[in-house]
C-alpha cells in the first residue's frame, strides 16, 4: 500500500475542498495517485449531491458584492436545508465567493458560473446537506449603488442618483417593506383590476349610495397600490411622508433596486419532524 503524506492529503483537499479523512481515504483507495483520487472524490460528491437534491433547501443566506466605485453590485441567494449550515464559514465563503463571480462576469444564468458547480458538489459533500444556488440579481448603476444586508438572510440594492445616506437609507427601507414595484406605473394592469375587483365587492357590502361606493373603491385601489410600490409607500425614517416626497425634496432620483429575500417563494415541508420520531417510535416497539 502506497504511503500517504501530509502533503498530499492536503493537496488534494486544496482541490477537492472536502474533509482530511475522505482525501485520505480516496487517496489510500487510489494507490496514491492523486488524480484518481480526485477522480473518486468526484465521483462520490456527485452520488451525494444526486441523493440530497430531492431534500428541499430553503433556509440559507444572500451572498452580496459591491465594486469599489459602487458602480456594479450583485446578490446570490445560496440555499441550505438548516441554519445551521447557513452559518458555516465555507457556506458563507462560497456565497460571498458567487456573488462576486455574478458582478465581475454578468452571466446569463446560474448554470454559466464557471466552476462553481464543482465546488456546490464538493461542498455538498463536505457538509452533508442539500445545497442549491438559486438565483441572482445583478445591477449596474446610473447613479451610484448602495447596498443593505439584513442579517444574513435579506439583500438590497439600489441605484439613486442623490445624496449617499438617501441611498443607505432607501435600501434599508426596502429590505423593511419589501415594495413588489417602484412606482404605480409598473403595477401590472390585471393586478389593479384585481385589487379594484375586491374593493367593489368589498364596498358593495356597506349598502352605500353608487357614488359613495365609488368613492370607496377608488380609495381602497389607491391605497393597495401604494403599499405594493416603493414611491407610494411612507417613507421608513419619516412616515409622514412617502418615498416618493422624499425624493423630490432632496432632488434624488431613484433608477431602480432589487431585493433578494432567503426562501422566498419555497414551499416548506412541515411536520417531517414528527413524522420521522413517530417512524422511529413505531420500529422501537
Amino acid at each position: 500500500m502506497a504511503e500517504i503524506s501530509a502533503g498530499l492529503v492536503k493537496e488534494l483537499r486544496e482541490l477537492t475542498g472536502l474533509g482530511m479523512m475522505e482525501c485520505k481515504k480516496a487517496l489510500a483507495e487510489a494507490g496514491g495517485d492523486l488524480k484518481k483520487a480526485e477522480e473518486l472524490l468526484r465521483i462520490k460528491s456527485g452520488a451525494k449531491a444526486s441523493k440530497a437534491a430531492g431534500r428541499i433547501a430553503a433556509e440559507g443566506v444572500i451572498g452580496a458584492w459591491l465594486s469599489p466605485d459602487a458602480k456594479v453590485g450583485a446578490l446570490v441567494e445560496l440555499n441550505c436545508e438548516t441554519d445551521f449550515v447557513a452559518k458555516n464559514e465555507d457556506f458563507l465563503a462560497f456565497a460571498r465567493e458567487l456573488a462576486e463571480a455574478v458582478g465581475k462576469t454578468d452571466p446569463a444564468d446560474v448554470a454559466a458560473l464557471a466552476g462553481f458547480e464543482e465546488r456546490r458538489r464538493a461542498l455538498i459533500q463536505k457538509i452533508g446537506e442539500n445545497i442549491s444556488i438559486r438565483r441572482f440579481a445583478r445591477l449596474e448603476a446610473k447613479g451610484r449603488l448602495a447596498l443593505y444586508l439584513h442579517g444574513t438572510r435579506i439583500g438590497v440594492l439600489v441605484d439613486l442618483e442623490g445624496p449617499e445616506d438617501l441611498g443607505k437609507d432607501l435600501a434599508m427601507h426596502v429590505a423593511a417593506f419589501k415594495p413588489k414595484y417602484a412606482a404605480r406605473t409598473d403595477v401590472p394592469a390585471e393586478e389593479i383590476a384585481r385589487e379594484r375587483d375586491i374593493a367593489a365587492a368589498r364596498a358593495k357590502e356597506s349598502g352605500k349610495p353608487p357614488e359613495i361606493v365609488a368613492k370607496m373603491v377608488e380609495g381602497a385601489v389607491n391605497k393597495a397600490v401604494n403599499e405594493m410600490t416603493l414611491m407610494g409607500q411612507p417613507f421608513v425614517k419619516d412616515d409622514k411622508q412617502t418615498v416618493e416626497k422624499v425624493l423630490a425634496a432632496k432632488k434624488a432620483k431613484l433608477h431602480a433596486y432589487r431585493l433578494l429575500v432567503v426562501g422566498e417563494g419555497i414551499e416548506k415541508k412541515t411536520g417531517d419532524f414528527a413524522a420521522e420520531v413517530m417512524a422511529t417510535a413505531g420500529a422501537a416497539r
